[in-house]
């Protein structure tokens, strides 16, 4: 069996949600309109099968819909450049580590980041 490997990605979103969305608002004080807004996830899928999920609203075989509301409204493209100096990790656990480390490293140099 193919060895699962999880690796983190970046969206830009539409400058839109920064002023539509209260929630992604509230979540980024520090934002200052010059840098861009991004979401930060992490997947075991490629990045780009990721994105095109979110875009779609994609629902798993239970139902339950694995897609932020947030990227599928105002997803625009993924940012290879803010993600691709992380290496692929062997556990989730990991790479929900690196997806909010990477989300605050973000945040500190002002970006507006949605992340889970």
């Amino acid at each position: 069996m193919p060895r699962v490997h999880y690796q983190v990605y970046v969206i830009e979103l539409s400058k839109r949600v920064f002023t539509e969305n209260r929630r992604f608002r509230e979540a980024n004080p520090q934002f200052n309109g010059v840098l861009q807004c991004v979401y930060v996830g992490m997947t075991s899928k490629t990045p780009k099968e990721r994105f095109t999920q979110h875009k779609t609203g994609y629902v798993n075989r239970k139902g339950h819909k694995l897609a932020s509301s947030i990227v599928q409204k105002y997803g625009l493209y993924l940012r290879p450049s803010l993600y691709n100096h992380i290496a692929p990790v062997a556990s989730r656990d990991e790479a929900l580590k690196l997806e909010e480390a990477l989300a605050l490293s973000l945040r500190r140099q002002r970006y507006a980041v949605w992340f889970n």
